[in-house]
């Protein structure tokens, strides 16, 4: 297959007839599939929209309590934490809803230069993160090329004590198979690319100017990531701009479609909100308003259909939805982020008019963390599955066997007991090693004990251990 001779795979039609067969499903119909989705099967297209139709009483709170238990099975109680890392707002697209947009004239313009970038990444280290996703906008200025020298100049900074970046994922344009070849040799994790919506009428409507208006060449952006050995593919859309019904359908079909062509669907999802962005008055006025109780439907009928995929939530939501959010199937999270070039640097980069969309969680991330601490669950810097070849095809049998506990599990605990002697206040530090020990306490006698003498060693010193 070249990478110009994919197979269509969305049909239009197709998902409204979906939507409308499962338009209005009885309690039998809808308890069918929660059972068949505790299973960790996954869900056809009909009965994904069955579970996004109105609900017979009772039945929401059972997908909520369906979506929860399938997630903490496969990912346990492990909460991935990343930064965002804008590189450039240098954009050629026209796209409605972006602040980004080549036609705002009121945006300051930046790409960040190589001591730049390595200002921003010392600043994200000292945080503690160990992974960022760098976002690159659409521009001649950022080829394959570039973007593969800036990606090795961020794997090389480091600030003491641990301080080191050792997952760069990459959000830029799409290429050919060959410049995603380029990326892949300088060792980028994950290629994220979204369609923003998968209606071609509204992508027509929406995308004004420049390449992206071209509907395919970004449809089968990861078709040719996998052809250039990119493996780990991210996909999402920008819900707000069509109905989600649809949108969710042909997410779905798109995460089959990868699956049929390379042996694994998408390594992630994102789930991201239209939100205030400037000079874009359709981000103000969004054409289909995405409640919060829609929303958290989208994610838990996500989580059941796509049950070994990793999930994320974005920095635009508060903390008080964030919290109910992670419980029907998030699995990583964006913490403390900045969405403009040179943001983690300057303050006057970080005031709305500046950034690529309005943020909607401020807290730092210490605070994040106690609140995650807190409700549970294992704030997570890992990147061992990546570096240990534990991706594309291979992650997924991994993860479908159940046996992805063994690594997830005590490479977060690890991540986070360096996290806490490195980055954490004495206070943060002393409940955080309590935590991760009475956590390591609970593992079955073989696996507690290799997880002590491995936290021994990281006591001794030893960082970045791999499991």
């Amino acid at each position: 297959m070249s990478s110009e001779e994919f197979a269509p795979f969305l049909d239009e039609r197709a998902l409204w007839s979906s939507i409308d067969r499962e338009a209005a499903p009885d309690a039998a119909r809808i308890d069918d599939i929660l059972v068949k989705a505790r299973q960790g099967a996954g869900l056809d297209l009909d009965e994904a929209a069955a579970l996004l139709a109105p609900l017979p009483e009772g039945r929401l709170e059972a997908l909520y309590e369906t979506a929860l238990e399938l997630k903490e099975r496969v990912y346990g109680r492990r909460m991935v934490i990343f930064a965002p890392l804008y590189v450039s707002n240098l954009c050629g697209n026209n796209c409605a809803y972006c602040a980004f947009n080549a036609r705002n004239k009121d945006l300051e313009r930046k790409s960040l230069d190589p001591d730049e970038i390595a200002r921003e990444v010392r600043l994200i280290e000292n945080m503690g993160h160990k992974r960022v996703m760098a976002v690159y906008g659409d521009h001649p200025r950022w080829n394959a090329e570039t973007i593969a020298d800036s990606v090795s100049h961020i794997y090389s900074v480091k600030s003491p004590p641990s301080g080191e970046i050792r997952r760069v994922n990459v959000n830029c344009a799409p290429m050919k198979s060959e410049g995603f070849a380029r990326l892949k040799q300088a060792g980028i994790g994950t290629y994220q690319c979204f369609q923003e919506t998968y209606h071609r009428e509204t992508y027509k409507a929406v995308h004004l100017g420049g390449k992206k208006k071209d509907y395919d060449w970004r449809l089968f952006a990861l078709h040719r990531a996998n052809l250039g050995g990119v493996d780990d593919v991210g996909l999402g859309v920008l819900f707000g701009l069509f109905d989600h019904r649809f949108e969710v359908l042909a997410l779905l079909r798109h995460a089959k479609a990868l699956e049929d062509a390379f042996g694994a669907g998408p390594h992630t999802i994102s789930f991201p909100r239209i939100e205030p962005a400037q000079n874009s008055e359709i981000s103000h006025n969004p054409p289909n308003v995405i409640s919060d109780e829609t929303f958290k439907r989208i994610i838990a009928v996500v989580r059941l259909a796509l049950p070994y995929t990793g999930m994320i939530i974005t920095t635009r939501e508060g903390p008080v939805l964030k919290r109910d959010l992670l419980r029907l199937g998030i699995s990583q999270l964006s913490a403390a982020s900045r969405t403009s070039p040179g943001g983690y640097q300057s303050a006057s980069a970080n005031n709305p008019e500046a950034q690529q969309f309005w943020v909607g969680d401020e807290r730092n991330l210490p605070e994040i963390i106690e609140a995650l601490q807190a409700d549970g669950y294992i704030p997570s810097f890992c990147t061992s599955c990546y570096r240990k070849g534990r991706t594309g095809d291979h992650f997924m049998g991994f993860a479908r066997s159940a046996f992805i506990h063994t690594f997830c599990d005590p490479n977060a605990l690890m991540t986070y007991y360096e996290y806490l002697l490195d980055y954490a206040s004495a206070d943060a530090k002393a409940k955080g090693i309590g935590y991760v020990r009475e956590l390591a306490g609970k593992l079955p006698e073989a696996g507690r004990d290799k997880l002590l003498a491995l936290l021994a060693r990281i006591d001794a010193g030893e960082r970045d251990i791999l499991v």
